[in-house]
């Protein structure tokens, strides 16, 4: 008789394979195409699915003997839930897990941006001392930001910025006006706060209704010189050609893009050129810590799964047998 497996579209830590190898031998995909998914997960009792793998109803298809998804994040927008739900397999994931390393990184860039870090360690390294004289970077100190979507990440960063002295306003469609109040932030309409921002943080969802939600009239409404940060999903942005235009029309001082529509990013684009762009490949909320913590609570979800047990975080919760 095969021994089942658990498939992983990438490498897991030694937690997550101290545990899941109880129920089957792990093993980490060949790669993370659809037809590779479709040929290796046959035998496969659990899925543990890390960036970009594409797990299509054809992929949960051609593994008659699925039990549980595992999602080492917060979003599944490549998982199809639905196809999973026709099965009955469970999807879990570990929502807020990762907050505070993205928190973190978007004050990191808006400080990386303004600080105008990267530039005067390049004149340095190039033996220009002298560039100090003519150039100044910018401060947080006395300046507002704008933060769009106002959950767990984004409550986090108004948290991470009440030392800087600045103006925090935050727009999201739920009004947690307990939680402003108590962090110091206003919450206002999207326009008001784009007329108002220095900065503009971006920490909400990609579904419908975000969809190139930051598009040329909201860029435009910006002051002149403003920072715009994206740590959400890179969807929520109209078109890096967007971002491109306004970097070089200088009416954005510089922006910071930890995600893309289109991951990997096509690195030929003209906005890799500029020097006043921060960019990294989606591993923000990858940190140690931050990993150590999603693959624990991914692990014991899909243990308690695959042993008969409640697990804490589902996505689709209306297969569970109870």
């Amino acid at each position: 008789m095969t021994r089942p497996i658990v498939l992983a579209s990438q490498p897991m830590n030694a937690y997550a394979e101290s545990i899941l190898s109880r129920y089957g031998e792990c093993r980490v995909a060949t790669d993370m195409s659809e037809q590779t998914l479709c040929r290796e997960i046959r035998d496969a009792v659990a899925l543990v699915v890390r960036g970009q793998a594409p797990v299509t109803a054809a992929v949960i298809a051609a593994a008659p003997k699925l039990k549980v998804i595992g999602r080492t994040g917060v979003g599944y927008d490549t998982i199809d839930i639905p196809a999973a739900t026709a099965r009955g397999i469970p999807v879990v994931h570990t929502p807020g897990v990762g907050a505070r390393a993205v928190a973190e990184a978007a004050v990191a860039f808006m400080l990386a941006l303004c600080k105008m870090i990267p530039y005067w360690d390049e004149q340095l390294k190039g033996g220009n001392w002298n560039a100090r004289y003519g150039i100044q970077g910018n401060d947080l100190d006395g300046h507002t930001v704008g933060i769009v979507g106002f959950g767990r990440i984004g409550k986090l960063v108004a948290e991470l910025l009440a030392p800087f002295n600045m103006t925090v306003l935050a727009h999201d469609p739920v009004k947690d006006l307990e939680t402003a109040q108590r962090l110091n932030v206003t919450m206002v309409e999207m326009d008001e706060l784009l007329d108002r921002s220095n900065f503009l943080t971006l920490h909400l969802p990609e579904n419908a209704e975000t969809m190139g939600f930051i598009n040329r009239d909201k860029l435009s409404r910006l002051q002149k010189g403003s920072y715009l940060i994206n740590l959400a999903r890179g969807g929520v942005i109209d078109s890096l050609d967007l971002v491109d235009e306004f970097l070089s029309n200088g009416h954005l001082a510089g922006a910071a893009l930890d995600v893309f529509n289109q991951e990997p990013p096509n690195l030929k684009h003209p906005i890799f050129r500029h020097k006043n762009i921060l960019v990294s490949p989606h591993s923000m909320a990858t940190t140690q810590g931050a990993m150590k913590r999603i693959f624990q609570s991914m692990t014991d979800d899909m243990s308690a799964i695959l042993d008969g047990r409640v697990p804490a975080h589902v996505v689709n919760r209306e297969v569970l047998k109870l």
